[in-house]
């Protein structure tokens, strides 16, 4: 499969062979959904948490003698019947909300991510994403000449030995670069563009 290589200026310098195994892959919704609630769920934090009875402060003395008063038997104020006592069958922050999905799996999930994006006009290949001097507004000013105004959300994929991208572009709002082998199926589908220097097409994976 071959598309255009645009340079800084937003012109068509030439094309290049995107490999299918990444850029062809078919759409699998379904496989696409279980790689985001995955993703989701493995971010997720249990912040949620009630305090049972050992946890609630008070309640170490036994309120009154076990016979003789003519009132139940209580051994503690911070029993769960009790106002102010301990919870029971509470939210813990123990609990463990992470998903598994396969390697291949997740590397399918991210193929078709591509693919459809590529299907629909939203991916971008650029010659060189080395600028001239290293200021955002190089990088703005590139992207106001490759994407329609305005650029809306773009997320920048570079080389792998390109470190400076990530510095002048972290301060555009609504713009991202990402490591082409730390891709993942939420941020693919966040941003609405996609620009990949030519030298990172062959290092997704």
């Amino acid at each position: 499969m071959k598309t255009d290589v645009h340079n800084l200026d937003g012109k068509v310098v030439g094309s290049v062979d995107l490999p299918d195994r990444v850029f062809a892959y078919p759409w699998n919704s379904d496989l696409v959904h279980q790689a985001l609630q995955t993703q989701a769920a493995n971010k997720r934090l249990p912040w949620a948490h009630a305090k049972d009875r050992s946890e609630v402060r008070g309640g170490g003395r036994k309120p009154w003698k076990q016979k003789g008063t003519g009132r139940a038997r209580h051994g503690s104020i911070r029993s769960p019947i009790w106002i102010g006592g301990g919870t029971t069958h509470g939210p813990l922050k123990s609990r463990d909300y992470t998903k598994k999905i396969n390697k291949k799996m997740l590397r399918a999930a991210i193929y078709s991510s591509i693919s459809k994006k590529l299907s629909d006009q939203e991916i971008t290949v650029i010659d060189s994403l080395d600028f001239k001097t290293p200021k955002t507004k190089e990088v703005v000013k590139s992207l106001k000449s490759l994407f329609k105004k305005p650029f809306g959300s773009v997320l920048i994929i570079p080389a792998k030995d390109n470190k400076l991208v990530y510095r002048i572009s972290r301060n555009i709002p609504k713009v991202k670069s990402l490591h082409p082998e730390s891709l993942n199926v939420r941020e693919i589908l966040q941003y609405k563009n996609i620009l990949i220097d030519q030298k990172a097409v062959t290092e997704i994976k």
